[in-house]
């Protein structure tokens, strides 16, 4: 079963995906196809707001029935806010990966947004996906 990948989000190779917003500001979070290899999702540990974060560093972690894994920033930059829901309803990454299960917001760092052309795009994450 082929997973939800929508086409106006961009993704890294850790299975995160970013959505731009205004005043460079980009919200992050895990793929339908993480959620999916990763089953129940029973805990996230999110960052602090006014953390940074540097492009590739882990900056929270998600822990499923299966395993524990750590969330990667797909590029750097300053936390401006966190998905307080997933504190009381962990499994919204599971039902809402795209939506209600977002894990956090990054400012992005100077000279960060150069850094988004190098994220996949949806038909090439699509092709990474199928591959693991």
């Amino acid at each position: 079963m082929s997973s939800e990948i929508p086409a106006d989000l961009i993704y890294s190779e850790a299975h995160e995906w970013v959505r731009t917003t205004e005043d460079g500001v980009v919200r992050i979070g895990i793929t339908d196809h993480a959620q999916g290899q990763l089953g129940d999702v029973v805990f996230v540990q999110l960052p602090d707001v006014g953390d940074t974060v540097a492009a590739g560093a882990a900056m929270g972690e998600v822990e499923s029935t299966k395993s524990v894994s750590d969330i990667y920033a797909p590029i750097g930059g300053e936390v401006v806010a966190v998905n307080e829901k997933l504190d009381e309803s962990p499994e919204l990454v599971n039902s809402s990966p795209y939506g209600d299960g977002w894990i956090v917001e990054l400012k992005l760092a100077d000279g960060a947004a150069a850094a988004l052309d190098e994220l996949l795009d949806a038909d090439a994450y699509r092709q990474l996906a199928d591959g693991s």
